[in-house]
């Protein structure tokens, strides 16, 4: 992986949302904070955390569908936004090369339109397909790419199952042939049978037109099967990064061990015998959260460094990446 170009590069990324209150104090949601990451070309980052920890958005930042706060997204080596240095590219160029498929497919689809309409949308607005005749074979090439028959095309979104609105999905940002998508939790909202039947065909599809995925996931082990790097996501912030197998095998960060000892195993045996891992308290809320390090209320190593300085993100193995203070003790 070393030797890879890196397609996706992330600097102190930070995403705040406005909160209206009844004070004259403005509030913020500290949605993502200083994330730092890369994304290597042709392959799967998986990205992994509790509810609310700023997944999503963190993916929808990266192509900018929200505005990011502050940082530096770089896409291909060129800066697509730099607060630093007022760089803020337009972003209809690269909408080509970066595309999401979102999470509730039948909301992400307008009830109003057909699915040819749909697909066929993207392509009017770059000017893929001069001709009609060209533009009726690309849906249709698209529709048979992704497990649908070509007389789908004259259907609207509510006649199809979830698994098959979710396959119109992955058509439509298919459709501009793009380089990099965000898979946003793209099977938390299909039945286990369609699911796996989803990601294998997002894999078939990585590999045929070498396509790079960052695929957020609440299930671990969906992200280990697909992914060939992971990160883990708590309250904004990456605490631990590093490849499929070593993060699963060796976490150090503790947040990240109480994810995997949550993981079932299908063996009783070895089910029964793994220790787990039970945080006290509850997450804290991104409108306030702790000071120093944000795991630290919930931490059983924790000491007075962690309520007071937020640990980077640094090295501490070959690829391995992780943000604490204690990782001795973890």
């Amino acid at each position: 992986m070393s030797e890879q170009k890196k397609l996706l590069e992330v600097e102190n990324l930070k995403k705040y949302f406005a909160v209206k209150t009844g004070s004259f104090k403005k509030n913020y949601v500290q949605a993502v904070e200083s994330a730092n990451f890369f994304i290597y070309k042709g392959e799967t980052l998986g990205l992994v955390g509790e509810s609310g920890c700023g997944k999503t958005t963190l993916g929808r930042t990266l192509i900018r569908l929200y505005e990011p706060t502050s940082g530096k997204i770089i896409y291909d080596g060129k800066p697509i936004y730099d607060s630093e240095k007022k760089i803020a590219e337009k972003m209809l160029p690269y909408r080509r090369k970066m595309q999401i498929i979102f999470q509730d497919p039948s909301a992400s689809l307008d009830p109003r339109m057909t699915v040819g309409e749909i697909i066929g949308e993207a392509l009017d607005i770059h000017n893929i397909c001069p001709s009609k005749a060209e533009r009726n074979d690309r849906i249709r090439n698209l529709l048979s790419q992704v497990g649908l028959n070509t007389e789908h095309a004259n259907r609207f979104p509510h006649e199809f199952s979830g698994g098959q609105q979710q396959r119109v999905g992955i058509a439509r940002a298919l459709a501009v042939n793009p380089e990099f998508i965000v898979c946003d939790e793209p099977i938390s909202a299909l039945d286990v049978s369609i699911q796996s039947q989803v990601v294998n065909m997002l894999e078939d599809l990585q590999e045929e037109m070498g396509l790079t995925y960052l695929f957020i996931a609440h299930d671990i082990s969906v992200v280990r099967h697909i992914s060939n790097r992971i990160g883990v996501m708590y309250l904004g912030c990456m605490v631990e990064l590093a490849e499929s197998y070593e993060l699963c095998a060796h976490p150090v960060h503790p947040y990240t061990k109480t994810l995997l000892s949550a993981v079932p195993l299908p063996d009783p045996v070895k089910s029964r015998a793994r220790e787990r891992i039970l945080l006290e308290g509850d997450i804290p809320s991104p409108m306030n959260p702790p000071s120093g390090c944000r795991f630290h209320t919930r931490c059983p190593y924790a000491t007075e460094i962690c309520k007071q300085e937020m640990p980077k993100l640094e090295e501490v193995g070959p690829g391995h990446y992780a943000a604490c203070h204690h990782l001795e003790q973890a």
